[in-house]
């Protein structure tokens, strides 16, 4: 079975079992957390929701908070002098699909 969610403004098509990186979500390890079903996909059958499909749901299960990889933004002009160099790590948290309920 394969349905897709929503998280953190990107749409995401999961199975059990599956383990992904979502934008953050502040939740201590261990937890459940529970996602709405945009799409629910199973061999022959397919439901669209209007926006999500009444009575699904999927679980996950957090495994931590993890960063990104390093990306360096530079900015520089020719002969002004100028130069500023900033860094960025962006945080996610690693899931893990328990269920797809549907």
């Amino acid at each position: 079975m394969v349905a897709v969610i929503m998280t953190g403004g990107k749409q995401y098509s999961v199975k059990e079992g599956e383990v992904l990186y979502v934008e953050k979500l502040g939740l201590a390890e261990g937890e459940e957390v529970k996602f709405d079903v945009l799409m629910l996909a199973d061999g022959e059958n397919t439901r669209i929701g209007t926006p999500v499909v009444e009575g699904a749901s999927v679980t996950a299960k957090v495994l931590g908070d993890v960063k990104g990889e390093k990306i360096i933004i530079f900015k520089y002009k020719s002969k002004k002098t100028y130069r500023k160099k900033q860094g960025h790590r962006q945080p996610y948290t690693k899931i893990e699909i328990v269920s797809i309920n549907g």
